[in-house]
């Protein structure tokens, strides 16, 4: 029996792996040491050039935004440009609504 693979992300070295998934283990970057973040099965990795990207990517995971395959395909809307992240954060501050729902509306109202 196979075990799909599903990603992980370090933050400060901007770099991605796919390993099995188990919930009991932790997994460590191997440059830096620290902990990985679990981002998913439906995870597409920034160019590690890419700082616009990276930064979009870390507010995301900071507010629990992970990149899992729903039943229909892929994980949803997420915001690509810190603009999007912006207006976003914006609109859960005026409206009271959690930051992390906010973050995956494809349009605001």
């Amino acid at each position: 029996m196979t075990h799909t693979k599903t990603s992980y992300v370090c933050l400060p070295c901007r770099a991605s792996y796919k390993q099995p998934y188990d919930s009991e283990r932790q997994r460590i970057c191997p440059r830096c040491a620290r902990s990985l973040i679990h981002v998913g099965s439906a995870f597409a990795v920034p160019r590690r050039r890419d700082t616009a990207a990276w930064r979009t990517l870390s507010v995301l995971l900071n507010a629990g935004v992970r990149f899992h395959k729903s039943c229909c395909g892929g994980p949803g809307y997420r915001p690509r440009t810190l603009h999007e992240v912006r207006e976003r954060m914006a609109f859960a501050e005026r409206t009271g609504e959690p930051i992390a729902r906010s973050l995956v509306r494809r349009e605001l109202p």
